[in-house]
């Protein structure tokens, strides 16, 4: 276990995570605006997962995180780890029955709250596709800045798109963290 929210753990993957893993991302509503195209096969996922379970998440590159509801696999966040170790891209993915309920933006707090506090990572940047507006508002919302729009910059799923830029640094969310109540402590297990 990496981080443990009030109702979430983010943790690394293990075998049991593949049929999950394969159905979030096989639904063609949760792949729209990511890198890839459903249907994700059994045997993939296991590779993948596999793959996934082995990564370090304090090496440079990108180590994804499952994200972990009382057992059950209901997502991923992908974190990319620049070579200097101070600095970060940020992904994420949630199944769709779970949308709409506060996890994403809980698991990313959650995963902000370790990168800034605990590894003292400097700066955490994320983009979305302009027409995902719903990511573009979860970022919003955890206090990320929005840094930028390239128009016309990315051909993706066979067509130009915008994509939106932002960031967070590590003094903003420390001021912020400062500035509002504690969260509640996670129950121990």
């Amino acid at each position: 276990m990496f981080v443990r929210t009030e109702r979430l753990t983010l943790r690394r993957f293990t075998s049991a995570d593949a049929e999950p893993f394969a159905a979030y991302r096989s639904d063609p509503a949760v792949a729209r605006f990511q890198s890839w195209d459903p249907p994700l096969p059994l045997d993939a996922a296991r590779e993948t997962v596999e793959r996934f379970a082995e990564g370090d998440p304090e090496a440079p590159g990108w180590f994804q995180y499952a994200v972990d509801l009382d057992g059950v696999l209901i997502g991923d966040l992908g974190l990319k780890l620049h070579e200097n170790l101070m600095q970060a891209d940020l992904g994420y993915t949630l199944a769709a029955r779970y949308q709409g309920r506060g996890y994403a933006s809980e698991a990313v707090r959650g995963l902000l709250e370790h990168l800034f506090v605990e590894r003292e990572l400097h700066r955490v940047s994320a983009e979305a596709d302009a027409r995902n507006l719903a990511s573009a508002r979860l970022l919003e919302r955890i206090g990320f800045t929005h840094e930028g729009l390239r128009l016309s910059n990315t051909w993706f799923k066979g067509e130009w798109t915008d994509d939106l830029l932002f960031g967070l640094l590590r003094d903003d969310y420390l001021a912020r963290r400062l500035s509002r109540p504690p969260p509640t402590p996670a129950p121990s297990a």
